[in-house]
This record gives C-alpha cells, sequence and structure tokens, in this order.
C-alpha cells in the first residue's frame, strides 16, 4: 500500500481570511452537558465559505473574544462547529440562542487527504470531543460512500454522558453500507451493556487488519499516546496514521507565535500531519 501524502503549505500559497465574517446562529443542539454544536450561516442564507474536511475557522463572539475551532460538519447552506465550554469565549458560546449574530473568518490550514484515501479502508479513533475533528472527514466520505472501503468507527469516552453525536453512532452510521461503530467507556456505569475498556487496549481487542487501512486519529494525550504507540506495535506505519493539531491554533495567521514548532506553524502548515512527519518536528507535541 503507497503512503498518505498530507498537502503542506496550503495557507502559504494563498490570501488568509482576515476580516472576519457576519453570521447568524442557524441551530444550537447540546450534545452533552458542556459541549454544543452550532449551525452557522451568513446574514443573507448562504454558507459563510467552502472549505474541506479538516479545516478550520475563527469563531468569535462580539465583543469578548474569538477561538479557532475545526468545522465538524457541513450543508448546502451553513457550517457547524462543535464546542466543549472550556473558558471565557466558550462560555459566551454556549450562551448563544438561534438567532444572534457571530463573527467568522477562516477556512485556515491544510485539510485531510480524501484523494489519498480512495480505495482504502479508513479507521476512526477518538475519544471525548476529539471525535468532532474526526466527523468533518468521516460524514464526507459517506457522502462519497463509492470511493472508499469500509469505515469503522472506534470511540471512547469517560462515561456515557460524554459522548457526543450518539444519536449518529448507534442510529445512523451503523446502518449505512460497511460502516461500523465500536465505542467503550471508561468507567463501569450503570445501564451501559456496552464495552468498557480504556482506547487502546479495546482497538488491540478489534484486532483490525492494517493492510489497506488508514487511521485517523484524534484525543487527548493520552489516548494520542496510548493509540498511536498501540497502532504502532499492530503494525500500522507511520505514514498510514494521521492526526490534527488544531487545538494547537491561536491567531490562525502564522504572526502570534503560539503553534510554531521548529520551522513549521501548525495554522499554515497544519493542522493535520502523519505521524510520520510528526515524529520529524523537534519538542514533544503530545
Amino acid at each position: 500500500m503507497s503512503p498518505v501524502t498530507i498537502q503542506h503549505d496550503c495557507a502559504r500559497e494563498g490570501a488568509i481570511a482576515l476580516t472576519p465574517i457576519a453570521c447568524k446562529v442557524l441551530s444550537v443542539s447540546q450534545e452533552t452537558a458542556d459541549v454544543k454544536a452550532f449551525r452557522i450561516q451568513a446574514l443573507d442564507g448562504t454558507k459563510p465559505f467552502e472549505c474541506r474536511p479538516g479545516q478550520t475557522a475563527m469563531l468569535s463572539v462580539i465583543p469578548y473574544g474569538e477561538c479557532m475551532f475545526c468545522v465538524s460538519a457541513q450543508g448546502q447552506d451553513y457550517l457547524e462547529f462543535t464546542v466543549k465550554e472550556v473558558g471565557y469565549v466558550t462560555e459566551k458560546l454556549h450562551a448563544l440562542s438561534p438567532g444572534d449574530t457571530v463573527g467568522l473568518r477562516g477556512p485556515y490550514g491544510n485539510w485531510f487527504p480524501t484523494e489519498e484515501l480512495k480505495g482504502k479502508d479508513v479507521l476512526f479513533v477518538g475519544g471525548g470531543i476529539g471525535l468532532a475533528p474526526l466527523r468533518s472527514l468521516l460524514t464526507y466520505l459517506l457522502d462519497h460512500r463509492e470511493d472508499y472501503g469500509r469505515i469503522d468507527l472506534v470511540y471512547s469516552g469517560s462515561t456515557p454522558d460524554d459522548l457526543i453525536f450518539l444519536d449518529d453512532i448507534t442510529n445512523v452510521w451503523p446502518q449505512l453500507p460497511d460502516v461500523h461503530c465500536h465505542v467503550s467507556i471508561y468507567k463501569p456505569c450503570e445501564g451501559w451493556e456496552g464495552e468498557v475498556c480504556y482506547t487502546a487496549p479495546f482497538l488491540e481487542q478489534l484486532k483490525l487488519s492494517q493492510d489497506n487501512r488508514v487511521v485517523v486519529l484524534c484525543g487527548g494525550p493520552s489516548l494520542f499516546r496510548t493509540c498511536r504507540e498501540m497502532l504502532v506495535g499492530l503494525g500500522f506505519a507511520e505514514e498510514d496514521i494521521i492526526t490534527t493539531l488544531e487545538m494547537k491554533m491561536k491567531c490562525g495567521i502564522g504572526k502570534c507565535g503560539r503553534c510554531n514548532i521548529g520551522s513549521l506553524y501548525i495554522c499554515l502548515d497544519g493542522p493535520v500531519f502523519t505521524l510520520a512527519e510528526l515524529n520529524k518536528i523537534p519538542g514533544s507535541l503530545h
């Protein structure tokens, strides 16, 4: 199987969006106690801009500030962002209602290699809010189902209350051709009849072959470390393990210096990298 190639320098090759677009909140859905999904639309009822799976955008609540988020889904006339309440700006975002106005600028960064993945099986591995950036690629593959092979999702959270997109995971995606969802929680919970297991050992139990399969991985530092070690131990090539570092982006335009590592800026050269590429970057990323 030929290794996956990620496109970089995307933001360096063209103009960077600097001015926010005035948008309205189309809908808000409560995913968990501290996670909400926001569908955003331009004031004229159109999609604010076109973007590719894995790209990010800066969402702002005037006058409180702005934060970088991955685009977790999109439709013909909207972009969707899945936001965990973790600080001041996200608290203000969580207070928004349909019809409220926000600012939006983007898209930023590179994207998942949809062309390179054609004809391959794809294994998604995520934990908690880490499913949000994975969802952008997963839904793209589902919308172009004939171009891709088997799809597996291995997803975990501390408790059932920490799992997002539960309706998709339990009722929608498993009904589609050759799509398999494997879900576990870390702590025993009354009423939970599924697996109780951390992500890496759960992944090992599934015994998924590395043949013609690419892995797309996103989660916290512990999940990323244990799962990448597990995947390499199972025989997956580092070139076929893909992740996104969008949480390390701050300004989105390569000016603040928060995301530069060596000669790279995550916002200009990423946020999507293969494990092989990350291993060449000096310093600890996770």
